[in-house]
């Protein structure tokens, strides 16, 4: 699968943070926003499987065909430049503020949540045939999402909070590593195995995904779930997203970026014998 040495596929990480910080307003936007929406489609998809079959494990199996699609496009998650962005700035690449950082982390998430609502008003269309009938069977496993994963934390208070934090800590720790995942191999073959197997994980272990939960719990608003737009925020997406900062930036960008770019040893040239 033409692997690269850590060494070399960190370097391309920072690299990527540095473009991503100096990438204009309208590709940040434009990219970010098709991102949101085709990872809002792989989570229907692996829903709808789910209710058809009776068996997660099938949809998170097929959960990372969006994955590997939005990020071979060459688009951006929020998740993803959590993780890439800072190390720019650690790496005191030239012009590189934490004003840029902060800015693109803006613009992504603006371009996701646009995305991702976007898909939940259209596939809330298709489940309710234009809002004339009620959700269909796939439209209310959504909805119960919705209910379960905010007023579900919300009945364990603090606890459920803490809760809600770590697993969104997991979450990132392993959906970054399926962003690295796409940098350590030069072929699309190569790239499709090393992101499809950490998203799969974080989908089956049902871990907190800001991005996802910006289509779900729209989604179930929108067709009926009995939670409010301020349960959303305070017990899912707000906890989520620092979350996912967390976790991506300490357990995949830092320890990569520290061991294998920042202390790794020197190589040493050696003459030749005569």
């Amino acid at each position: 699968m033409s692997y690269l040495a850590p060494s070399e596929f960190v370097t391309k990480m920072v690299d990527a943070g540095e473009s991503k910080i100096f990438m204009s307003t309208r590709d940040t936007l434009i990219r970010a926003y098709m991102a949101g929406a085709i990872l809002a489609l792989a989570a229907v998809f692996a829903v709808a499987v789910t209710q058809q079959t009776g068996y997660p494990i099938i949809g998170a199996i097929l959960f990372p065909v969006g994955f590997c699609m939005l990020y071979l496009l060459g688009f951006d998650l929020l998740t993803g430049v959590f993780v890439l962005s800072p190390l720019a700035l650690i790496d005191k690449r030239p012009g590189v503020t934490l004003s840029g950082v902060l800015k693109n982390w803006g613009l992504v998430f603006t371009g996701n949540l646009a995305g991702a609502v976007t898909v939940a008003v259209m596939m809330a269309i298709v489940f309710t045939f234009g809002f004339s009938t009620p959700p269909n069977a796939v439209g209310k496993v959504i909805a119960g999402i919705g209910e379960a994963r905010t007023l579900g934390y919300k009945e364990y208070g603090a606890a459920g909070m803490l809760t809600l934090f770590i697993r969104g800590v997991l979450c990132n720790w392993m959906v970054s590593t399926g962003v690295v995942g796409a940098m350590i191999s030069t072929t699309v073959g190569g790239k499709v195995i090393a992101m499809w197997m950490p998203i799969m994980v974080f989908f089956a272990m049902t871990f907190e995904h800001s991005v996802v939960n910006m289509f779900l719990f729209p989604s179930a608003l929108i067709m009926g779930g009995n939670f409010s737009i301020m349960d959303y925020l305070v017990w899912n997406e707000i906890p989520t997203v620092l979350g996912n900062l967390v976790g991506g930036l300490s357990f995949t960008g830092l320890t990569l970026y520290s061991t294998h770019l920042k202390t790794a040893p020197k190589k040493q040239a050696y003459p030749r014998a005569a």
